[in-house]
């Protein structure tokens, strides 16, 4: 039976029936609310032109997270709060200070990205607290906002002009107090146009609907299939979203393996993993999309999507991660590495789902690095991804597992150039042996991001890097191995 969509939006509760599931919200607020505020630039949650702020409830704590609403569906917005740029001035039409700011600083540009910008920027107001933002800060908040029409310098002003204006108070309790009564103790079906869409709150819901309705499609961030929707125009049938299961969302140490839920978002998985390699994947927990992806996506979706340039799947390899895997028949355990069958091909069986992915903690001797080559430093797809993790005993190489990303059809190990490692003295010797293997390793194909020769060459040069980061004598410092270590 059909249930209403609710959600706090301006301050007042309100209830949809006859939303199509697929509806974006976006679409929602245009054309359905008149709030033409937020503006529609790409549809596909790159522009940043349609930032809106999502307020919601994670393990009991207020969370307010800046989003993409072109690949956000409606049904998604069940017991959260939205807010978008008409919300910011105040009642008097007192402009906010991050408004304020931007006149101040002439950082509007043509105005039609500014909306963008402010929701961006006052998503950070309201982390910020009145505590002056730093630059790299700052650049993180704006990474999803793309325009640069007259430059980020002005914009970049306001955001430190904006906390020394007068402060306007946000409650939050008050928010988290309102979400709390929406909040459902069980899972709920939308139906609205022919289309189901299914919100499940528990593990056990999560597979019952599973076995009752095998080839639904299983949305968690909606930064992939939100765009199914928006550029490829596809009817998706029957929906199961993920985002209401709070056993999804659970972050543990266990057996030496950290146990990320697949319903974790990419900003807090990443920020759970640089905890623990802090040198070593902080550079690229930066680079992996956009703030509003990042906050949106969950580690779980980029392993289950399967990419050949997803980011996140070579350095789990490299580090021999696990994926855990639920269904009817239970719950069973794989290496990443076995996941991949081939292009878009998984080790999925009928009636499964990503549960959780397990990635080893740091052990004694291990040299572990990861890198991303992309035409942009921010929020772009990787021409070339690489990770590298070699367990050293002394000089000598113990182990050594290589993978990369957008060299094959699948994330895929270099078992060749492993070989060619393994034994052997951590020396420059040894780095051109395995420099050549990674020839017989990979034959890249060639495309829009890269060709096939360079992505050979730059991967390994990439290794040469890693060899001189970690050899054992006069390793180089970040400084001298990566232009952007000062930022």
């Amino acid at each position: 039976m059909s249930e209403p969509i609710r959600f706090l939006f301006r301050g007042e509760l309100r209830e949809l029936r006859d939303a199509p599931p697929t509806q974006t919200i976006l679409q929602h607020l245009r054309e359905d609310l008149r709030c033409t505020g937020t503006k529609e630039g790409c549809a596909e949650g790159d522009c940043g032109a349609c930032t809106v702020v999502v307020g919601s409830l994670e393990q009991g704590e207020l969370a307010l997270k800046a989003v993409n609403a072109c690949i956000q569906f409606t049904p998604t917005l069940d017991g959260k709060a939205l807010f978008t740029v008409e919300d910011l001035a105040g009642s008097d039409g007192a402009l906010h200070p991050v408004q304020q700011a931007l006149v101040e600083c002439h950082g509007s540009q043509c105005g039609f990205c500014t909306p963008g910008f402010a929701m961006s920027l006052w998503g950070m107001y309201l982390k910020q607290e009145g505590r002056a933002p730093q630059r790299c800060e700052i650049d993180d908040a704006l990474s999803g906002n793309l325009c640069r029409c007259t430059g980020y310098r002005p914009i970049i002003d306001a955001a430190r002009r904006m906390v020394e204006l007068p402060a306007v108070a946000f409650d939050k309790a008050a928010l988290a107090e309102r979400l709390q009564g929406l909040q459902r103790a069980h899972g709920f079906s939308y139906t609205a146009h022919g289309q189901r869409f299914h919100v499940p709150r528990t593990l056990d819901e999560l597979v019952k609907l599973r076995v009752e309705y095998p080839t639904a499609v299983l949305l968690a961030g909606s930064t992939d299939v939100g765009l199914w929707v928006t550029k490829q125009m596809r009817a998706l049938g029957d929906v199961i979203y993920l985002g209401q299961v709070e056993a999804l969302k659970t972050v543990r140490e266990h057996a030496g393996m950290l146990e990320i839920g697949a319903g974790v978002s990419l900003q807090d998985a990443y920020a759970a993993l640089c905890a623990r390699y802090p040198a070593e994947l902080s550079e690229l927990w930066q680079r992996f999309a956009s703030l509003p992806i990042r906050n949106a996506g969950t580690l779980g979706g980029n392993v289950a999507n399967g990419s050949p340039i997803g980011d996140s799947m070579p350095w789990m390899i490299a580090l021999g991660s696990q994926v855990v895997l639920n269904g009817f028949e239970g719950m069973r355990a794989l290496a990443l590495e076995d996941f991949y069958l081939g292009y878009q091909q998984k080790d999925l069986r009928a009636g499964e789902f990503v549960q959780a992915m397990r990635v080893p903690l740091p052990a004694g001797g291990l040299r572990f690095r990861t890198y991303k080559l992309a035409k942009r430093f921010d929020q772009d797809i990787s021409a070339v991804c690489a990770a590298f993790a070699v367990t050293l005993d002394g000089e000598t190489v113990l182990d050594a597992r290589i993978a990369f990303g957008g060299m094959a059809a699948t994330p895929q190990r270099a078992s060749q150039a492993e070989a060619a490692l393994r034994g052997q003295a951590w020396s420059e010797a040894t780095l051109r042996a395995a420099m050549d293997a990674l020839a017989r390793d990979y034959a890249p194909l060639s495309d829009a991001r890269a060709s096939s020769g360079y992505r050979l060459r730059a991967a390994q040069n990439l290794l040469r890097r890693f060899w001189l980061e970690t050899r054992p004598v006069d390793p180089l410092p970040a400084s001298a191995v990566n232009a952007f270590a000062s930022l």
